[in-house]
Order: C-alpha cells, then sequence, then structure tokens
C-alpha cells in the first residue's frame, strides 16, 4: 500500500521551555500531555470561534512540530509569533516533508488521530510513491475533510466536523475561541456540518449551490472526480440535491453522526 508524500502540506517547529503552554493556551488539543512521537489533531481558531488554521501535532522530547498548509504556514507563524510575546519559545519552519502511509505500509509511524483505520502520518525524510492526490481520494473515501474544504475565517469547527474528528479537547480548559464553540457542542445546535456527496463526473467548482428542490441546502466544497465535500444544511439533507442542475447525493460515513 502507498507512502504518500503531501507536498500540500509545511512543518512548522515551536520549541524552547514555554512551547508546550504556549500552544496549550491557543490550541483546541491539549499540548501538555502530547507525548514523544505521538500526533495529534486541532486547530488555532480566531476570537469569534471561527477556524483560521486545522493542524497536526508531533510530539518531540524538546519540541512540537505542526503539521499544516503549506500556503498557511507564513500566516500561521506571523499569527504564533504575534502571541507569543515575552515567552521561551522559538517558531521556525522546519524543511523536511510530511508523509501519509495506509494499508500495511509504515506500520511503525503514530495513527492519524481523525478516524481509526484512516492511516499514519509522519515527518519526512522516507521513500514515497504516490502523492497528495492519492491521500485526498483516500480520505474522501473514508468521508473526511481537509484543509482545503474549509473557509478561513468564515467556518466554524463543529461545522467542519472536529468535533468528530478528534481536533477539539473539550475538557482541556481555555483556548481562543472556547466560550463559542463549547457553547455550540453544549446546547447542540448545529445547523450545517461538511458531509460527503457522490456525483457523475468531475466535480462541481468550490461554492457552486446546491439546492434541495428550489431551497438552498449549502455548497460544494473540494473534491475529486465522482465525489467532493459539501457544506449542508442539516434540515434539508434528504431529497433530490443539485449542483449546477447535475443531481448530487450525499453518503454519509458511519462515524458523521448528524443531529440536526
Amino acid at each position: 500500500m502507498p507512502v504518500a508524500r503531501l507536498d500540500t502540506r509545511a512543518l512548522i517547529s515551536v520549541s524552547g521551555p514555554d512551547c508546550r503552554s504556549f500552544l496549550h493556551n491557543l490550541l483546541t488539543q491539549d499540548v501538555t500531555t502530547l507525548a514523544d512521537g505521538e500526533v495529534r489533531y486541532g486547530a488555532l481558531l480566531g476570537p469569534q470561534g471561527r477556524l483560521l488554521f486545522d493542524l497536526f501535532l508531533f510530539g518531540r522530547a524538546e519540541a512540537v512540530l505542526i503539521d499544516c498548509a503549506a500556503i498557511q504556514r507564513d500566516d500561521l507563524i506571523r499569527r504564533l509569533r504575534l502571541y507569543r510575546l515575552r515567552l521561551a519559545v522559538q517558531i521556525e519552519t522546519d524543511p523536511r516533508p510530511v508523509l501519509a502511509a495506509w494499508g500495511d505500509a509504515r506500520p511503525e509511524w503514530p495513527s492519524d488521530p481523525r478516524l481509526p483505520g484512516l492511516g499514519r502520518r509522519s515527518p519526512g525524510p522516507a521513500e514515497a510513491d504516490a502523492g497528495p492526490e492519492a491521500w485526498r481520494a483516500h480520505g474522501l473515501a473514508h468521508g473526511v475533510p481537509d484543509t482545503e474544504d474549509y473557509i478561513v475565517d468564515s467556518d466554524y469547527p463543529i461545522d467542519c466536523d472536529l468535533d468528530l474528528l478528534n481536533g477539539i479537547d473539550f475538557q482541556k480548559g481555555c483556548f481562543i475561541g472556547q466560550e463559542v464553540t463549547s457553547r455550540m457542542k453544549r446546547r447542540g445546535r448545529i445547523k450545517s456540518r461538511l458531509v460527503p456527496i457522490r456525483f457523475d463526473g468531475t466535480p462541481p467548482a468550490m461554492g457552486t449551490e446546491i439546492l434541495n428542490g428550489d431551497l438552498r441546502a449549502g455548497e460544494v466544497r473540494g473534491g475529486l472526480d465522482g465525489v467532493a465535500m459539501a457544506m449542508l444544511r442539516l434540515d434539508r439533507l434528504a431529497g433530490d440535491l443539485t449542483a449546477a442542475g447535475r443531481p448530487v447525493r450525499v453518503d454519509l460515513p458511519d462515524w458523521l453522526v448528524l443531529t440536526a
């Protein structure tokens, strides 16, 4: 089975005596208990609880490696340095690639924390025989969204399923945007979710409106031939859905438990 080099991802090294407490106070994930060799999934939110960066955290003895979207790395570094203030924290780029494996490949790597059986993830170097599109197809087959499916500073992390994909630790204490996020979860007022959709042929363009009859149901996000993610209203999932006049159907995986 393949090992994919994820050229769409990049690494940031956060080190220094205060690095774990620094990240712990910012991110949706518990960083203080992150073990050496472990990987966790989380996010940095804005003050209003909207998603800015989703990321993976690799535990190292004296540092934490952040795996983020390559196009967002410079913005994330600027944001982290803004929050650093006088803390003893160093924030630098790391040149190594990010790799993912699934099936029987690389069983020694830590498991992708989002979903059992999804695969494994590690910083390089390592030999790879596939690229990011193969990993993307693998994720979509499991109904798992990725960074390209999110609208920065617009989507809420729960709408993007981070609560169902181990991306939010509701027991860890404060993080930026915690109040809004916890309130949404506690009250269960979740109106929309990212869900996988199926169709024939190439995916509709990102942002294409999805209709349930004559009513707006949501919009297409990223995808590949035959499958994409869509942000859909939970009360309009059932019925005849179309995008740009083409029929689409919701294909919910077992892990995606919806509450309208």
